[in-house]
C-alpha cells in the first residue's frame, strides 16, 4: 500500500492531507474513534473539491489500528506511524537490519554509561530469533523495538536525565531532536547500525571517556603494576618504596623506565609525580602523599562515577558543533578557553562563585554578543541590600566609591537618604559604581545575555589566581587575563581588533563593542575530563553537583558497583 500521506502537491492538495492526517493520527491518539477497517472517500470528509485531483482513498486494516492504538501512549510513536501510513518498519521487509541494529547499539549501553535494563536488549534478542520460527505476535514485536528505539535516542542524544530537576545550579536546556524526527531518518537510512552510532556525542573527548570508562585510559598502570605502599614520600628521600613509585610512573609514561629501578627520590621524579598530580586533579607539591598513593593505586576504573557523569554531561549538549569557535569554562578546573576548531587557542584561570548556594555560578550555554571597554559595575540588588545597606546605616559614607542612584539612574546625594529608615525589602535607590582603576569589574566585561546576569570580567583584585582553590565571587566569572580575553575574541570581529580595543580603553568612557559573528559561550561543569593529550584530568566537586548527578543516575538504572563517596577526592 502507498504511503497515504505523501504524494500530492499543490495548496489545496496540502490543506485536504492535513485535514486526513487530523483525522487518522486523532484516532491514533485517541482523540477520536477508532476507525474501522473501511475505504474513505474524500468527499465523506466534506472537503473542498480539489480540481484534476483523484479523491484520495484510506485503507486501515485490523492489523494498522491495532497499531495505532497501540502507539497512542506515545506521542513520539504516533506522529511518526500516524504519517507513514500505520506502516511497520521493524517487522516489514527491511526490518531485519534494523532490528539487527538497534539490538547491536542498545548492546553497548554500558560502555556509554546509560542503563541497559532501560533498552531491554536481551527481550529484543530474544524477539528477533523468534521471528523466523513463527509465532511471533509481529504487533508486539514493532512496538517492543520502537519503543527501545525511543528510550535508545533520547538518551543518547540528550541524555537520561532533566539537568535542571537535578541540582538548582544547572540551567542547561538540552536540545534534544524528537523521536517522530528520528524515526523519519532512521527509516531511510542505507546503513541503520552507522545511523545510530552517529547519534552520539561526536566530540573527541566523549569517545575519550568511554575509553576511560571501560578501563582503557591512558592514565594507569598496566595489571600487575607493583602498588605503591601508603605514605609521604619527597624529594631527597630514598628506599624500595620510592623504587616502586618510580616504577609505577613510568609504567603509565609519566617518566623514562629506563630509570625505574633508581631508589632516590630526585628532581626527575618530583616533576613526573607533579605531573601526574595535576592530570588528576590534585594540587601539584611534586610530594607523594597519601592522596596522591591512593590515586596512583586507584588502577584503571578509579574514578568511574566522576567519567559516568561526565558522559551523561556531555549527551545534554548534543547539538554542540565541537569545531565552532567558542567559549569553554570547566567551572571545578578554574579554567576558561577559547577553543577553535577542535583546538585550544587561548588559556587563562578564572575565579567563580563561593561554594554557597546563593552564590555559585550557574552551567549553561549562551552566546557571546558583545564586550564593554571601562564597564560601569551596577551593583547586584542582593549585594546592595545584604552587603552594602547595613554599612549605609552604620555610616552613610561608607563604600564612598559607589554612588547610590534613583530608578532613573540619577545619583543621589547620600546626605539626603535616611538609610535607617529603610529594609532588605523595600529600599528604593540602586547603587553603581563608575569606571575607575578599582571598579569591581576591572576594564572590561564580557556580556552574553542570560536570566542570571551571569558574565566574565576583569576584576583589581588579581591575587586570588595564585591560589589552587578560586570560588571567592558572588556569581560572576572573573578572568586571570582580561585584556588578552578580549584581544582574541575580537579577532575577526573588527578590521584592526587590537587598536579599536586599545582605543576605547583609553576613551575612559564606558564603550561597547558588539561582534560581528557572535561567539557561543559554555559554562560547564566536569570534574572528570580529557586534557589535550587525552589523559583524563580530575577536578573537585566544589559545589556536590556531582554527587547529586550520580545519585540519579543510579536511581535511573546505571550500574556501577561504585557510591557517591568515590565522587570524593
Amino acid at each position: 500500500m502507498p504511503k497515504i500521506f505523501g504524494g500530492q502537491t499543490g495548496f489545496s492538495a496540502v490543506l485536504r492531507l492535513k485535514s486526513i492526517r487530523a483525522l487518522v493520527v486523532g484516532s491514533a491518539l485517541g482523540l477520536m474513534p477508532a476507525m474501522q477497517p473501511a475505504v474513505v472517500q474524500a468527499q465523506a470528509l466534506e472537503l473542498s473539491p480539489v480540481a484534476a485531483l483523484p479523491a484520495p482513498r484510506l485503507v486501515f486494516s485490523a492489523q494498522e489500528m491495532a497499531l495505532a492504538q497501540e502507539v497512542a501512549a506515545y506521542p513520539g510513536l504516533a506522529d511518526f506511524y500516524g504519517t507513514n501510513g500505520l506502516q511497520p518498519i521493524f517487522t516489514g521487509p527491511e526490518g531485519a537490519s534494523r532490528r539487527a541494529a538497534l539490538i547491536a547499539a542498545t548492546g553497548q549501553a554500558a560502555s556509554h554509561g546509560l542503563p541497559p535494563a532501560r533498552y531491554d536488549q536481551p527481550h529484543l534478542a530474544r524477539i528477533d530469533r523468534d521471528m523466523g520460527q513463527g509465532g511471533v505476535d509481529s504487533l508486539q514485536a514493532e512496538l517492543a523495538f520502537a519503543v527501545s528505539f525511543q528510550r535508545w535516542t533520547h538518551d543518547l542524544t540528550g541524555g537520561v536525565l532533566n539537568p535542571e530537576r537535578v541540582d538548582p545550579g544547572i540551567k542547561r536546556k538540552v536540545a534534544r531532536p524528537t523521536t517522530g524526527e528520528m524515526l523519519r531518518a532512521f527509516d531511510q537510512a542505507a546503513n541503520p547500525l552507522a545511523w545510530l552510532e552517529a547519534q552520539a556525542p561526536q566530540d573527541p573527548e566523549y569517545q575519550i571517556l568511554r575509553d576511560a570508562l571501560r578501563g582503557k585510559t591512558a592514565l594507569a598502570a598496566p595489571a600487575g603494576t607493583p602498588l605503591v605502599p601508603t605514605g609521604t614520600w619527597r624529594e631527597g628521600m630514598a628506599g624500595p618504596e620510592v623504587g616502586l613509585l618510580r616504577g609505577r610512573l613510568a609504567a603509565m609514561g609519566l617518566m623514562p623506565a629506563s630509570a625505574s629501578a633508581d631508589d632516590l627520590f630526585d628532581a626527575p621524579l618530583t616533576s613526573a609525580v607533579a605531573r601526574f598530580q595535576s592530570q588528576t586533579g590534585l594540587t601539584p607539591d611534586g610530594v607523594a602523599g597519601p592522596r596522591t598513593v591512593a590515586r596512583l593505586n586507584g588502577g584503571p576504573t578509579e574514578g568511574s562515577a566522576a567519567i559516568l557523569v561526565a558522559l551523561e554531561r556531555m549527551r545534554w549538549m548534543h547539538g554542540r558543533d565541537p569545531m565552532a569557535r567558542q567559549v569553554w569554562v570547566n567551572l571545578p578546573e578554574y579554567t576558561a578557553r577559547i577553543l577553535d576548531g577542535g583546538q585550544q587557542v587561548f588559556e587563562t584561570r578564572v575565579v567563580i562563585g563561593k561554594a554557597d548556594p546563593e552564590f555559585e555560578t550557574p552551567e549553561f550555554s549562551e552566546t557571546m554578543k558583545y564586550l564593554v571597554a571601562n564597564p560601569r559595575w551596577n551593583v547586584p540588588r542582593s549585594i546592595t541590600v545584604k552587603e552594602y545597606l547595613p554599612r549605609l546605616q552604620a555610616n552613610r559614607n561608607a563604600v564612598s566609591h559607589i554612588d547610590v542612584v534613583d530608578r532613573a539612574g540619577n545619583v543621589i546625594a547620600r546626605d539626603r537618604i535616611d538609610f535607617r529608615k529603610y529594609t532588605s525589602a523595600n529600599f528604593p535607590y540602586r547603587m553603581r559604581q563608575k569606571p575607575s582603576d578599582d571598579n569591581a569589574l576591572g576594564a572590561v566585561k564580557f556580556m552574553f545575555p542570560n536570566p542570571w546576569n551571569i558574565y566574565l570580567h576583569d576584576t583589581p583584585t588579581k591575587h586570588l589566581f595564585n591560589q589552587t582553590q578560586r570560588a571567592y565571587s558572588h556569581g560572576c566569572i572573573r578572568v586571570g587575563r582580561p585584556l588578552d580575553l578580549a584581544n582574541e575574541l575580537l579577532q575577526g570581529q573588527f578590521a584592526n581588533p587590537e587598536a579599536r580595543f586599545q582605543k576605547a580603553l583609553e576613551s575612559g568612557r564606558e564603550t561597547y563593542l558588539n561582534f560581528s559573528a557572535p561567539v557561543p559561550v559554555h559554562l560547564v561543569y566536569f570534574t572528570a575530563f580529557p586534557d589535550a593529550n587525552g589523559r583524563i584530568q580530575r577536578f573537585p566537586d566544589i559545589y556536590g553537583r556531582d554527587a547529586k548527578v550520580y545519585q540519579a543516575l543510579v536511581a535511573a538504572g546505571i550500574q556501577t558497583g561504585l557510591d557517591s563517596a568515590a565522587l570524593d577526592h
